[in-house]
């Protein structure tokens, strides 16, 4: 067990699968911990006079669906591997050769094609934060420096397979100039300026922790190994982690998502997930689709030009690494030759942006030309068959499995040519795993055998015998499959360091492919849906003609859906309260808004006859009801934090989306905080944004008359008699009634308990009251001091000269800042 613990001992915090015979296994408290997420039995074996220790193994030729299974769980493994072949009396060497973690893997079966997998150090120091987000995958490093209060938006829009930040990390490691010195030392980048980052210190000191970690887990790592940039938080829009649940943002993906390839798929995902803030870089993106819209045909080249590219920019990673194997470095050669193909279907295209994108696409086909000589077809799954490389591509291989081929042949003419020699019809030649080749003679048939028959074994009916011939025909024919093995383990690994010096530019044409496909799924799901182009400007009115929500209306038959126009300005119809019944579109509405909004800031065309958007920095929504058991937090607490984010974070550019605030408390206290809410909304001076407010609190509607930016909106509905039409229109003016014991009856509530609701709604309708204040229950919440307020009223600002109060000011923000 020695070289276990050695190898425990580089690598505590993995679980260790140590290969033992046909048998990776595991022990001891790696093993307790393993067995349950894998699946398998948990056992023990003797170990000395301390007892027996647990274990579980997992056979050899499996390994990687067992290790998939431990990665999902977060968990690092380390591969403990024989390095020599086994021997008699002697104990095989083994060594770590993989270390694998959930944000370093590159094989396919540990990740998902239209997925990001970042590995993420992120760190702040004062009032700003530094990310460094390295997709091991794709060769991709992203640096960016970002204020404080933005950095858990960040993250989850980057969603890290594995993060790396205090205190799990030492903030010592985060340093900016041991940051510096990793890039010059790991990636050759003397200067941080060269890759943007001379105003990002914070976001250095991140990329120094994370090339530590891809060199202490085995990942190759030199210059040319990474894409590296740095990009700024300011041109895209965070989405905060309820705006992506409301607005259902994974599904909205899924709807638009016609990808041809892998590439195409995360970029896409990309852009949805960051829409853009600049008006100009919009209408670019808008005008490449545009133009691919209005041509049908060409959409039908590119997607068939596209698809044989394949995963270009993992499989070149793949092969960089080390870690590719044969058919994935045929899959390579299939993807490059496909490129050609791509460069001339883009010729056709006319959008500024296209026509960037296909001056970045290269082929590279001395590479290509290389994998084709070298490679066959098909090769098989692994090396161990042999087989990998075409005949007369390497001399030294190709002389190995010649003389291998020759012995063979000649094993196979033995019996022949030995009954000839003998005389002997009976004698027959055999193999067998403990004496190898041999020749069998029975017992009446020994008597004038040739000299050099040497014997070997006595059976019961006869002899078995060698001879010299044999025996070198044996020895090459037995090492031959193990030399060929070495050596086209050999070529392989040459081939992958001739992609790895293509890799830079080779991963700049899967970038630029993957930006194309994405333009190509968005024309063409917007023909498909037939969506319009909208305009985007820096201004700040949103109008809407005939919005639809794209989510509803692909679960309804052609047609169904109700379309409704939206007019928002911050400087007139500022704030729209929205009323009317349950279950009569007021969320539909609200939500195909700030869908709409986002579709065009990505650069899409949009569910809506016609639309123009004046840039939003953010899009903020409060809308349905839930919980958080495991933060203590109710469902009303969940409803005031969020509001009181968006409160704090929305700013005069920001579309902010209320749907019923205040419900989940006493009539009275929901009133008045809805109120409130809109009030700070139209009034307060750093906010003034366009907002949409959903309530059911019909006493809202009288804002409209003393706030002149407010404005009354309603669901229409049709009354027959005792039934209610809901019609989804969308009209000027208030609702005075929520229908809400219609919706009772229609959900299947007893005719009794509807009828029994009736009467107490007619009785309560008669009175009038609505819940007394001194019955409501008041929250006793006890402001934390505020230390810095009460040292500002003691300041004297009369008695102070004007570098003492320039003293005082620093010293108070010095005690906001954490």
């Amino acid at each position: 067990m020695r070289q276990y613990r050695d190898a425990k001992e580089k690598h505590p915090d993995g679980i260790l699968l140590f290969r033992l015979g046909d048998f990776y296994e595991i022990f001891f408290d790696d093993a307790k911990l393993a067995a349950p997420i894998m699946g398998v039995q948990l056992t023990s074996r003797p170990l000395g006079k301390t007892g027996r220790a647990p274990m579980c193994g997992v056979p050899h030729h499996a390994w990687q669906a067992y290790v998939g299974k431990l990665l999902h769980a977060g968990h690092k493994v380390v591969i403990c591997d024989q390095i020599e072949a086994a021997s008699k009396n002697k104990i095989v060497r083994r060594d770590v050769t993989r270390v694998l973690t959930p944000g370093t893997v590159v094989e396919d079966a540990y990740l998902e094609p239209s997925r990001h997998n970042y590995l993420v150090a992120a760190w702040s120091r004062g009032l700003e934060a530094g990310i460094a987000a390295c997709e091991v995958s794709t060769g991709e490093l992203l640096l960016c420096q970002l204020p404080k209060d933005r950095l858990q938006s960040e993250l989850e829009r980057l969603a890290p397979a594995e993060l790396l930040s205090p205190p799990e990390i030492e903030e010592y490691r985060f340093d900016p100039v041991r940051g510096q010195q990793r890039l010059k030392d790991i990636l050759g980048i003397a200067y941080p300026a060269s890759v943007g980052a001379q105003d990002a210190p914070l976001a250095v000191g991140a990329v120094g922790v994370v090339l530590d970690y891809l060199k202490q887990n085995q990942t190759k790592v030199a210059p040319g190994s990474f894409t590296v940039r740095t990009y700024s938080p300011d041109a895209t829009m965070p989405l905060d982690a309820a705006t992506v649940r409301n607005l259902e943002l994974p599904s909205l993906v899924q709807l638009i998502d016609r990808t041809s390839t892998p590439v195409g798929a995360r970029q896409l995902g990309a852009w949805l997930g960051a829409p853009l803030r600049d008006a100009e870089s919009i209408e670019l993106r808008l005008a490449a689709v545009d133009e691919l819209v209005d041509a049908p045909a060409l959409q039908d080249r590119l997607r068939d030009v596209l698809k044989p590219v394949g995963d270009l920019e993992r499989l070149v990673t793949r092969a960089a690494q080390g870690h590719a194997t044969a058919r994935e470095l045929v899959g390579l050669r299939r993807s490059l030759e496909a490129i050609p193909a791509v460069q001339e279907a883009l010729a056709a295209c006319s959008a500024l942006v296209t026509r960037e994108l296909a001056g970045h696409v290269s082929t590279a086909p001395e590479l290509a030309s290389t994998l084709a000589r070298a490679l066959v077809e098909d090769p098989p799954p692994t090396l161990r068959q042999g087989g990998v490389i075409r005949h007369g591509y390497d001399a030294d291989l190709d002389e190995i499995s010649d003389a291998s081929r020759g012995a063979r042949d000649w094993i196979a003419k033995l019996e022949a040519t030995e009954r000839r020699r003998t005389g002997i019809r009976s004698l027959k030649v055999g193999f067998n795993k403990v004496f190898g080749y041999y020749i069998e003679v029975s017992h009446a048939n020994t008597a004038h055998l040739p000299d050099d028959y040497v014997r070997k074994q006595t059976l019961t009916g006869g002899e078995r015998y060698i001879t010299p011939d044999l025996k070198q025909r044996e020895a090459i024919v037995l090492s031959a499959q193990e030399r060929i093995a070495a050596r086209e383990l050999e070529i392989l690994h040459d081939l992958g360091t001739a992609v790895t010096e293509a890799a830079p530019a080779l991963r700049a044409s899967a970038h630029a492919i993957g930006m194309v496909d994405a333009l190509l799924s968005l024309a063409v799901a917007a023909a498909e849906h037939g969506w319009r182009r909208p305009e985007v400007n820096a201004g700040l009115q949103l109008s809407i003609k005939g919005g639809r929500h794209p989510l509803v209306e692909r679960g309804l038959p052609a047609g169904v859906f109700v379309a409704n126009d939206l007019e928002l300005d911050p400087d007139a119809a500022q704030i729209v309260i929205l009323t009317g019944p349950n279950m009569a579109g007021k969320s539909t509405y609200l939500r195909q808004a700030a869908m709409i909004v986002l579709l065009a800031q990505c650069g899409s065309f949009v569910p809506a006859e016609r639309a123009r958007i004046g840039l939003a920095d953010r899009v903020f929504t409060r809308v349905g009801a839930h919980d958080d058991i495991s933060a203590g937090m109710s469902t009303f607490m969940v409803e005031m934090t969020e509001t009181a984010y968006i409160l704090n974070h929305a700013t005069r550019s920001s579309l902010v989306i209320f749907d019923e605030v205040g419900r989940g408390t006493s009539t009275y206290d929901g009133v008045s905080i809805a109120q409130a809410v809109v009030e700070h909304l139209h009034d307060a001076p750093r906010l003034g944004c366009r907002t949409l407010f959903a309530t059911h609190y019909h006493e809202l509607t009288a804002l409209a008359e003393r706030l002149p930016r407010v404005r009354n909106q309603r669901v229409e509905v049709l009354e027959e008699g005792d039934s209610v039409r809901f019609l989804h229109r969308v009209v000027p003016g208030g609702a005075d009634r929520s229908y809400g014991i219609h919706v009772a009856a229609v959900a299947g509530l007893p005719s009794g308990v509807i009828a029994r609701a009736r009467d107490v709604l007619g009785e309560l309708e008669r009175q009038r009251p609505l819940e007394p204040p001194d019955v409501q229950l008041g929250l006793p919440i006890e402001m934390t001091p505020d230390s810095v307020r009460k040292e500002l009223e003691e300041i004297d600002p009369a008695s102070l000269s004007p570098l003492e109060a320039l003293q005082k000011l620093y010293q108070l923000r010095a005690k906001l800042t954490p």
